[in-house]
């Protein structure tokens, strides 16, 4: 393009340069000799998209969002969800998953979105999981190398979860682009498929938006999408442990059951003078469960690393957390029951707790 002098000119340049600097900002690529039509075009779609009233109020709709190709379609989530307690515990499970996995390699995370859109994370976590070495670089600063990385591991996981019915609703694209909704259907699924030892919140829903292109307009819709099911629906690609068969199966022998762990955990409470008559309820502070962890191990447990009278919800769970420190301090595997579930009297979990004790220490004076 040739400049000349005159003052129009230089009001048109500048004119077209500004357009394109605002365009560029938005996340579209410009090519330098756009006409001017084309520019205006692409700027009216993105702010119409912006503007679309079908989009509730205050949602998190970037520009670069908007921007598809005919036919494409975006999912990003709706800030209102992000207030959400169940999905904000369903992060920090999965959060405490990884680093707990991780824990060799000295990898922390602590934001999903920050942590694992490059790939570094979950590539780790999978070879973990598999057991396998995935042929990546290890380190990649670019983003095409990155992306790449990322290539490699999501096919090694669809590979993986494809023929046991998995649905893939993860890509390349929306785990880079930093896609919370994908990021965490992702890990749920690596999380169920490898039965990790950790319990997922039940009933997780977040509503997120959907943005599609069809005929050069945008389309716009929010939908409700479900995260997690009952723990007995997602543990159901999975065998069954003997606790679901016995209440569901055989309610009757549950109340054996019971009466041996009681006699097994007073026979070493009692030693305190402390006695327990229902298992579900005496537990749930994890005051019992840290003394008894003392009591099976031989050490005393130093007040000042527990709450002996909880009041508040956290404080339990504080507690039971540190219960399960003990346990696996002692060679016992992590428990699949959540701190949260005992807490908050789910017979069934503390009957998992407390069978993993009675087998390890039933011989135990």
């Amino acid at each position: 393009m040739s400049l000349t002098p005159a003052t129009s000119a230089s009001s048109q340049t500048a004119k077209i340069k500004k357009d394109e600097s605002f365009l560029g900002r938005l996340g579209g690529t410009l090519v330098r000799k756009k006409k001017s039509k084309q520019v205006s075009d692409l700027h009216e779609e993105g702010k119409n998209a912006i503007n679309a009233p079908m989009l509730p109020t205050g949602s998190d709709i970037h520009p670069e969002d908007t921007l598809l190709e005919e036919n494409a379609e975006r999912i990003m989530l709706d800030p209102t969800s992000r207030d959400n307690l169940k999905f904000k515990d369903l992060l920090k499970v999965l959060i405490d998953w990884i680093n707990s996995e991780l824990e060799e390699e000295r990898i922390i995370v602590k934001d999903l979105e920050e942590d694992c859109y490059d790939g570094q994370v979950l590539q780790k976590l999978f070879e973990k999981l598999s057991g396998r070495k995935l042929n990546v670089a290890e380190v990649t600063q670019s983003e095409i190398g990155q992306k790449q990385k990322l290539q490699t591991v999501l096919e090694a996981v669809n590979e993986l979860l494809r023929p046991h019915g998995w649905s893939v609703e993860w890509s390349v694209d929306s785990i880079h682009s930093k896609n919370l909704v994908a990021i965490v259907s992702l890990l749920v699924a690596l999380a169920m498929h490898f039965q990790a030892p950790i319990r997922l919140p039940e009933h997780v829903s977040v509503q997120v938006v959907v943005v599609k292109k069809r005929e050069g307009i945008l389309q716009t819709a929010v939908v409700t999408k479900e995260l997690t099911s009952t723990t007995e629906m997602m543990m159901g690609r999975f065998e069954r442990d003997a606790f679901d068969t016995l209440m569901d199966h055989a309610p009757d022998k549950l109340n054996v059951v019971k009466t041996s762990l009681i006699t097994f955990v007073n026979k070493h409470l009692n030693k305190l003078n402390l006695e327990v008559t229902e298992l579900e309820s005496q537990f749930a502070d994890g005051v019992y469960l840290i003394l008894l962890m003392g009591l099976l191990e031989d050490y005393f447990v130093p007040l000042y690393n527990f709450f002996l009278t909880p009041e508040s919800f956290e404080q339990k769970v504080h507690n039971v957390a540190f219960a399960f420190e003990l346990m696996q301090d002692g060679g016992l595997k992590k428990p699949k029951a959540r701190p949260e579930d005992v807490v908050n009297l789910n017979l069934k979990s503390t009957l998992r707790v407390l069978y993993n004790l009675f087998t390890n220490y039933k011989n135990s004076e």
